[in-house]
């Protein structure tokens, strides 16, 4: 599913540029995300999987070598292999501009709903328990959205751009923070 709601994302064609070989980067992608998030306990889903939001808590958002390692091989094709610096670049890029001097925060890293689902609300719910617990407990969250016409949708939540991010030879990205709701 979430293979399927980036296919046509900014940062997705940027990093594989090759259409037929996009949906296999981004199920490796996808898979090697989740199974480094699920420990934590925080992906959320709608109950038909159509919609998942994959959090990581506060002070648990920054990758180990080994799995910046396996998120560079899902682009490891023969075809891609030129990209691979750029791409690898650009995910070093991303995790070197999280805010560190903000106080700890919830990271939103990937939220992504079926496009054949979009517009129901899905994604709306998968990120209300977490921005709840967000304001119970006086804390903030922080997301890169890949995509711009994500910004409003990301805003209606209460998150605000705090900075952009442009990728080598390829897109922006916007870095988006949310304070708690007292």
């Amino acid at each position: 599913m979430l293979a399927r709601a980036f296919i046509d994302d900014p940062v997705a064609k940027w990093a594989c540029a090759i259409a037929d070989l996009r949906p296999r980067v981004l199920e490796r992608f996808h898979g090697a995300r989740l199974r480094h998030l699920l420990g934590h306990e925080e992906v959320w889903t709608t109950d038909t999987l159509a919609s998942a939001a994959l959090w990581a808590p506060p002070d648990e958002w920054k990758t180990t070598v080994r799995q910046d390692l396996e998120l560079a091989r899902c682009v490891l094709y023969p075809r891609l292999l030129p990209r691979v610096p750029f791409v690898v670049s650009g995910l070093l890029r991303v995790e070197g501009v999280h805010p560190r001097d903000r106080p700890p925060h919830w990271y939103l890293a990937v939220l992504g709903t079926d496009p054949s689902s979009q517009g129901q609300g899905l994604a709306s719910a998968v990120l209300a328990g977490v921005l709840t617990q967000c304001d119970a407990d006086g804390v903030g969250a922080y997301l890169e959205s890949s995509n711009e016409r994500n910004i409003a949708f990301y805003a209606r939540h209460g998150f605000r751009v705090i900075d952009e991010l442009h990728l080598p030879r390829g897109p922006t990205m916007w870095l988006m923070w949310r304070d708690p709701v007292p």
